[in-house]
């Protein structure tokens, strides 16, 4: 596949008309540690020639996409509208050696013949006869079409051979395929045409690309020999399928890289994922470092099956990810999505070394930095949910009452409480042997007290980071509810 005196050079050639999905930046990194495992060159090509749909928005997206995934270029960004001479040169003169020709057709006689084929359930293939017109007859089509497409000859006979190099030799009947058009009529060229002449000019040596583009390796192999170019290696990697084994849509939003970026999911973790959907190594290794990536990535370990996406396990790399990682870290991370995800203003006020003792209590339960923002609001942004039915039934019991009315009174007026975890559990499961609860009838109150929620982070360490003073004011809220709710029920009966 490769010698000693072949440069690589590949490239990702993303279209503007989205954002960049799971599917594109698997591409894109696959490319990119192909390149850097053999010193060669990776690429960025913006094929924007879809006017209608392409956007400098959906650029910036792809291109910030990249950089926050660490998968830089070693040239581009280049943009296939800025190019389009260069392909009229090229399909001039196909035109000229008889490759190619003006096809005055109408889009009505078009769709007609595509319903056609729908309708006897065969493949679509238009036959065009405007080569084998006359000039008499050619003369009365441009009257009624001035702006015609071009069309590339596809030849008639025999067969054209794919080396792939994941998928091995693929044969293609060259009679499925008929003259496809290689310049539309508003003066763009098609993918197939523009695609061919940028690899061409860029000296791309390797084309790594979704097994979705295959049907078109056949056109662009019938340019390349037209035009007498080299053909590049041809590599196409299997599908990526969701749960139910159903090909993942690009408008789905799962596939959206942006949104595992707003979900607090770390980028090394998203590409180490990625990675693994549809390669390996001998091992099995699991977990890797971008580094360690790029050194042991090989086409040939390049699976044939489609890959399975799975969420459950991107959880779980990005909990591996954060846990080897420190406090500090892991607290640059949060402040960085903060701004990210623009939520500065709810952390505005938050105490920097209370928020890293948050961070050192719960780190190796984080799954995503979203997580850090969930716990930390239990801290810095209190809020007694008492009108969930499972708090109420809690909250609003005699036996929770007399827990928090006897717990404020201790927490206030005895400075023997030092407000350390232990000795706070060690009060806590006193005061249940002393009034004969269980453990959980005294902790549940407190923990909504102070949590103002069911679940969170270890009790007695929250209380101990929250300090004796803001403690007491959260159960004094709490009592205040349960108050209210007497008095409430009170004026009902009366």
């Amino acid at each position: 596949m490769l010698n000693n005196n072949q440069n690589v050079r590949v490239r990702f050639a993303p279209s503007p008309t989205g954002s960049l999905h799971v599917g594109g930046v698997r591409t894109a990194l696959f490319n990119w540690l192909f390149a850097r495992h053999y010193n060669g060159k990776f690429i960025i090509r913006i094929e924007d020639t879809d006017i209608k749909r392409s956007t400098q928005e959906y650029v910036k997206i792809v291109l910030d996409t990249m950089l926050w995934l660490n998968l830089k270029w070693d040239e581009g960004p280049f943009f296939q509208m800025q190019r389009n001479d260069l392909y009229l040169k090229y399909i001039s003169q196909l035109l000229k050696n008889k490759s190619a020709y003006y096809c005055y057709c109408t889009k009505e006689k078009i769709s007609k013949n595509k319903l056609n084929a729908q309708k006897k359930k065969k493949p679509f293939k238009y036959i065009c006869n405007c080569k084998e017109l006359s000039l008499k007859q050619l003369d009365e089509k441009k009257k009624l079409n001035q702006n015609p497409v071009v069309r590339f000859i596809v030849p008639k006979v025999g067969t054209t051979v794919i080396n792939d190099l994941i998928k091995g030799r693929i044969v293609f009947n060259n009679t499925l395929f008929g003259d496809f058009i290689i310049l539309r009529a508003n003066g763009t060229p098609t993918y197939n045409l523009a695609c061919v002449v940028d690899d061409y000019n860029m000296k791309i040596s390797h084309i790594l690309r979704g097994d979705d583009h295959l049907s078109n390796c056949p056109k662009q192999v019938f340019i390349y020999n037209a035009l007498g170019w080299k053909i590049p290696y041809f590599a196409h990697i299997s599908m990526i399928l969701d749960n139910n084994g159903k090909r993942m849509s690009k408008r789905e939003r799962t596939l959206s890289v942006l949104e595992y970026r707003r979900e607090g999911y770390l980028q090394e973790a998203l590409l180490n994922y990625i990675a693994l959907l549809g390669w390996s190594t001998t091992d099995s290794q699991q977990i890797f470092t971008l580094n360690e990536l790029q050194q042991k990535f090989s086409i040939q370990r390049c699976s044939l099956n489609p890959a399975i996406f799975d969420v459950k396990k991107l959880v779980w790399i990005n909990k591996e990810k954060m846990h080897t990682k420190s406090v500090e870290e892991i607290y640059q991370l949060f402040i960085d999505w903060v701004k990210y995800v623009h939520l500065n203003h709810i952390v505005q006020n938050w105490d920097i070394a209370t928020l890293k003792k948050i961070i050192t209590l719960e780190h190796n339960k984080f799954n995503t930095l979203n997580d850090i923002m969930q716990v930390a609001c239990l801290f810095f942004n209190y809020k007694l949910m008492y009108n969930d039915d499972k708090i109420k039934k809690i909250l609003f019991s005699v036996n929770s009452e007399l827990v928090l009315i006897e717990s404020l009174k201790n927490f206030s007026e005895h400075e023997q409480y030092n407000f350390s975890a232990g000795t706070l559990e060690l009060y806590a499961r006193n005061l249940a042997v002393k009034y004969n609860l269980k453990t959980s009838q005294v902790f549940h109150p407190i923990r909504i007290a102070v949590a103002g929620k069911m679940s969170g982070p270890s009790l007695f360490h929250m209380m101990e980071i929250l300090g004796k003073e803001e403690v007491v004011n959260r159960i004094s809220f709490a009592l205040n509810i349960i108050n209210k709710s007497k008095e409430d029920f009170s004026n009902v009966k009366n």
